[in-house]
């Protein structure tokens, strides 16, 4: 049997909690019910703090009162520090009453779940548990929105810091298409897995290392939009789209930037990349002006109205079957973050876009056989408004040959 070693301050929810419970008193809802088994939901075991538990704990926060901790007899170390209520049950039959008991007078408490599975991304919490907290009388909402706000709003410094991240990685997408140019005009053998093997070295030089990664992709590639190259991969030539798709962070507690660049080699783009870029291109600008449109009007923004009003674009220009994923992912500590995604196609998003959020605008055509190509930047909702924080989005394909 493993023991924990030491135990640990709550650093986070002791900061938070007052914070956490006018939360919930907004959202009319009698308290927040965090669950974790193993550190399986990642939300729960970060706003606590305690990392993988060997045994089932749930936290009750309550929107008046002091919170309460229902705890494991074996577990009792870990907890030590813990500020408020303990109550500790060794059986499943002490762990239910401890539950019944915890959670009477509640009638509405929020878990990391999703009705119908909506939202996968906060869909945390097993049926089974959700079964035994709705047995206690009280019924059961999502967290969706307080997760967002108190796990994937980003701080100041690590909106400072993706700024910095977010620079890097321009340069470093610029600076590739350079190599490769001059490579392929030199008549080198560059390949997919080369090429990405250039962006990782380049990522460490720049201080920006932590979790990174790239696809490299000629145009045909690129029609997979999660391509992964096979034994290197594609070798560059004359004539081939470039897209590159690059992410990271300076440092693991820090939020990534991600962004993904096109390109031409040779001399002038051709009539039809031109042409399926500039759609995907007005896409991406739609979603930027809606988002100032509304945030302008004082309404709330839910992830999936950026995804209608982009979709609606390329569709419009008659591509719409081959726009095959959602508009954007949440960004925060991971690439695809807890916070709302823009999506009103793979999942119906209803979360709310609030100030300290990050996500990115990623519209895409892939049409396979032939071509792929997708534009991505990122976007910080701020206390005055959104914010495109990648720098001077592409506008247009680049050619990277001289005639």
């Amino acid at each position: 049997m493993g023991m924990f070693k030491g135990s640990r301050e709550f650093t986070r929810v002791r900061a938070d909690i007052s914070a956490m419970q006018a939360a919930i008193r907004d959202a009319g809802l009698d308290g927040w019910l965090l669950y974790d088994l193993h550190a399986r939901n990642d939300v729960a075991a970060q706003l606590i703090g305690l990392g993988d538990l060997s045994r089932r704990f749930f936290v009750l926060i309550p929107a008046e009162g002091d919170p309460t901790a229902i705890i494991h007899g074996i577990e009792q170390a870990p907890w030590e520090k813990w500020p408020w209520r303990r109550r500790m049950y060794v059986g499943w039959q002490e762990l239910g009453a401890a539950l019944r008991e915890t959670l009477d007078g509640q009638r509405r408490i929020a878990m990391e779940y999703s009705p119908d599975a909506a939202v996968p991304a906060i869909d945390l919490v097993s049926a089974g548990i959700v079964e035994l907290v709705r047995s206690t009388g009280v019924e059961v909402v999502s967290s969706g929105d307080l997760v967002t706000r108190f796990y994937s709003c980003w701080t100041p410094e690590q909106l400072r810091s993706h700024y910095t991240a977010s620079a890097a990685l321009a340069q470093i997408a610029e600076a590739t298409f350079a190599r490769l140019a001059h490579a392929v005009a030199a008549g080198e053998n560059v390949n997919e897995v080369l090429m990405r093997e250039w962006v990782l070295a380049d990522m460490e030089a720049h201080g920006v290392a932590a979790g990174p990664d790239a696809i490299a992709a000629t145009g045909l590639s690129a029609a997979d939009p999660h391509y992964s190259p096979q034994d290197g991969g594609a070798v560059f030539k004359h004539g081939d789209i470039v897209l590159l798709d690059l992410w990271s962070k300076q440092s693991e507690e820090m939020v990534y930037a991600d962004q993904t660049w096109m390109a031409y080699l040779g001399p002038k783009v051709p009539e039809r990349p031109a042409k399926l870029f500039a759609v995907i291109r007005d896409a991406r600008d739609a979603a930027v002006a809606f988002l100032h449109e509304a945030w302008k009007s004082g309404r709330p923004i839910e992830g999936r109205e950026v995804d209608d009003v982009t979709r609606n674009v390329v569709t419009g220009a008659g591509y719409g079957a081959y726009f095959i994923h959602r508009t954007g992912h949440s960004i925060d500590r991971s690439t695809h973050g807890m916070g709302p995604n823009i999506d009103n196609l793979e999942t119906n998003d209803t979360r709310r876009l609030m100030p300290g959020v990050g996500f990115s605008i990623e519209p895409g055509i892939y049409i396979p056989g032939e071509i792929g190509m997708r534009t991505e930047i990122n976007v910080h909702i701020g206390d005055d408004g959104p914010e495109v924080t990648t720098p001077d989005p592409q506008h247009d394909m680049q050619a990277l040959l001289a005639r």
